[in-house]
């Protein structure tokens, strides 16, 4: 990946929905251009889908949870890629300590929830996690 190629994420990462001629006409680009080199990403696996980023009120009966998730070795772009392209997971932290990574996962129930974590436990890279349930937000005024 060269530096239009991340500058080229950096925009999808802000906006998904700008069109192929906005993101040629921001990069300096011609659209085949952007066109061919989005399909190389996507093909290489560095963009593995695109989602919705919703109010977190905005599914109030959602379940949310963390999960505290440890890599082996210098496996960690390969399993952030993937943490990246799993639907259950709606935001994913790097961090320090004793564990590399922090994922909010949500889901519609707790079967729900099973499966995202099942699906994020098979994950190559990820040697063991530990994920707690959010029950409750408190708000200082």
């Amino acid at each position: 990946m060269d530096g239009t190629d991340q500058q080229l994420l950096a925009l999808l990462r802000q906006d998904a929905r700008l069109t192929v001629a906005t993101l040629a006409h921001k990069l300096g680009v011609s659209r085949g251009t952007v066109t061919n080199r989005i399909r190389k990403l996507e093909d290489a696996g560095v963009i593995v889908g695109y989602t919705v980023r919703l109010r977190p009120d905005a599914s109030p009966d959602e379940i949310t949870a963390w999960m505290s998730i440890a890599v082996e070795g210098n496996e960690a772009r390969a399993v952030i890629a993937s943490l990246l392209g799993e639907p259950g997971v709606a935001r994913l932290s790097d961090t320090n300590g004793r564990w590399d990574l922090l994922a909010e996962l949500r889901a519609e129930n707790l079967a729900g929830l099973s499966k995202v974590m099942e699906r994020v436990r098979l994950i190559r890279g990820i040697s063991h996690t530990e994920t707690s349930i959010h029950l409750e937000t408190y708000r200082l005024p």
